[in-house]
């Protein structure tokens, strides 16, 4: 798998990566956080902050945040696939 998820359940941020994935087609591993901040030591490891959406894209090197930002490269990436 080289795309990895940090979500939280219930984010509707997060949802809106999940909904852009699947429609597309794309596979992904999803790696559920925890709710509050202070416990996201994982996703702080992998991108420097605690918020989520975060998409690690391990066969291109990237890991970004924020939701339009990830659907957007998405979109954009969709055709080097």
């Amino acid at each position: 798998m080289t795309r990895t998820l940090y979500r939280l359940e219930g984010c509707p941020y997060c949802e809106l990566v999940v909904d852009e994935l699947e429609e597309m087609d794309l596979d992904f591993e999803s790696v559920w956080v925890e709710g509050l901040h202070s416990k996201r030591d994982e996703v702080k490891r992998v991108s420097g902050q605690r918020a989520v959406p975060v998409l690690v894209d391990d066969e291109r090197g990237i890991t970004m945040s924020e939701s339009a930002n990830i659907v957007d490269y998405l979109q954009r990436s969709s055709g080097e696939n």
